[in-house]
């Protein structure tokens, strides 16, 4: 079914509608990426998911001429599985169906091993772009942890995100 309904969204909108970037332990590299992306996208409004604190944010995005009104800074999400979780029926009310997913490239695998699962359930398609990091990889652990919280989300609707703690490696 998940295929079905991202074949449909790609043929319905083959261009991304919208940015999403991932926050994170970023120092708002994320985020400058974004900055700088949207200048080749003027119509695309941005979503930045618990990024830098709001006014940091802010000042990123307007430094380089973005618009407030095209950036929504959401704060509700507390990992990367509710990074998806809080905003696809935010994305699914406004129509878009297509969306640019920006995160690090360490970080990249699982956003999109997640997305897979959270926004295709939806009919949501998504473009991955990757911000160039030190960072090496994360393990598959995480990966495998969020890939079942995604399919708990999709199931039942819960993430887990409270179980979160009692299954992280150190």
């Amino acid at each position: 079914m998940i295929p079905v309904r991202v074949a449909i969204a790609l043929y319905q909108a083959p261009q991304p509608q919208a940015i999403l970037t991932l926050g994170g332990e970023s120092l708002g590299e994320r985020e400058a990426f974004t900055a700088e992306f949207a200048h080749w996208y003027p119509a695309l409004e941005i979503w930045v998911s618990s990024g830098v604190v709001p006014n940091e944010g802010r000042r990123i995005f307007r430094d380089a001429g973005i618009s407030d009104s095209r950036v929504h800074l959401d704060y509700r999400a507390v990992d990367t599985v509710t990074n998806f979780t809080t905003l696809v029926t935010d994305f699914s009310q406004r129509k878009i169906q297509h969306i640019y997913l920006i995160t690090s490239d360490y970080h990249m695998p699982r956003a999109k091993a997640i997305a897979t699962l959270i926004l295709s359930s939806q009919g949501i398609a998504f473009t991955p772009l990757s911000v160039p990091s030190n960072h090496t990889k994360e393990s598959f652990l995480p990966i495998i942890r969020d890939i079942a919280r995604s399919l708990l989300w999709i199931f039942t609707g819960h993430t887990g995100a409270s179980l979160k703690p009692a299954v992280n490696s150190p």
